[in-house]
């Protein structure tokens, strides 16, 4: 890594405030942005719903702005035929060269599997698709999606099994998400024009309202943006204070990852040829 980036990402975490350990309640950290009333927090703050009509989704965003983070979220994806529905929760930042880190679950026809979409933008540039099955059933019950965004890497896990890891490869000329702060969004839409089998299979309106749910969030571990402004209690670059600034994939989780990415994976950009034919993306080559 450059010195001028690496003094970069030193100033804006200065600006950051550490997240001290308490419960997410989802009063005091989101506000609802879009649905006319089909997204509502229940039970005191502790659970979160999104609905899905036929005239509305639904979405929220997170009040905080993130630059590097642990950020945990326990969701149940929509039941029985969801096929046609998005349910969407990821990190972006804003403008024409933002940067994002998505998770996207696809609706299925009853019966069939989701498919757990996931994706990195850097500086606007995307295409970084890997696909995944899931070895549970998201429906019956809540699972924990975390994404780990520390300078080093990204790494994408469910119920604490990594997925995913997309490498900084800034020496390589690969752009790294460091510099812009993020929020969290998630949002549940119809995309029957692409989401279910390439749009063969539409949305099922007689099965609307669809019901994604959310609870216990954890932001914990992460560096809070304050308005761009100094705050009093620093997030820091001290690895020992704050351990998942440098945290990576030991080997029980370097095993974990190749055993879902060689069960469960579906799709690869990275393994997709007749998508680059003028050769595959660097960091495919030297990750």
């Amino acid at each position: 890594m450059a010195s001028s980036s690496r003094v970069s990402i030193l100033l804006l975490i200065a600006t950051a405030s550490f997240i001290a350990a308490s419960a997410g309640n989802f009063y005091q950290d989101f506000d609802i942005t879009w649905g006319d009333g089909r997204a509502k927090i229940l039970n005191n703050g502790d659970l979160l719903t999104l609905n899905l009509d036929q005239a509305s989704g639904s979405g929220f965003q997170s009040k905080n702005e993130y630059l590097f983070g642990k950020i945990d979220m326990q969701l149940k994806l929509v039941p029985g035929n969801s096929a046609g529905t998005v349910t969407a929760y990821y990190l972006s930042s804003n403008g024409s060269n933002w940067d994002e880190i998505d998770f996207e679950f696809l609706g299925n026809l009853s019966g069939d599997p989701y498919i757990l979409h996931t994706n990195v933008f850097s500086q606007g540039k995307g295409n970084r698709e890997q696909q995944f099955y899931l070895w549970f059933d998201p429906t019956a019950d809540f699972h924990t999606y975390s994404i780990l965004w520390n300078p080093q890497r990204i790494i994408f896990s469910v119920d604490g099994t990594p997925i995913r890891e997309f490498k900084n490869m800034e020496s390589a000329g690969v752009p790294f998400p460091k510099n812009q702060p993020m929020r969290i969004f998630s949002s549940l839409w119809n995309a029957d024009d692409w989401a279910t089998r390439g749009g063969l299979v539409k949305t099922d309106w007689s099965q609307a309202p669809f019901t994604a749910s959310y609870r216990n969030f954890s932001d914990e571990n992460s560096c809070v943006i304050s308005n761009g402004a100094s705050s009093s209690s620093s997030c820091g670059t001290n690895s020992n204070t704050n351990p998942w600034l440098t945290e990576e994939l030991d080997s029980t989780n370097q095993g974990r990852l190749k055993w879902v990415q060689k069960n469960y994976m579906i799709y690869n950009y990275c393994s997709d040829l007749k998508r680059f034919p003028q050769g595959l993306p660097t960091e495919c080559k030297t990750s």
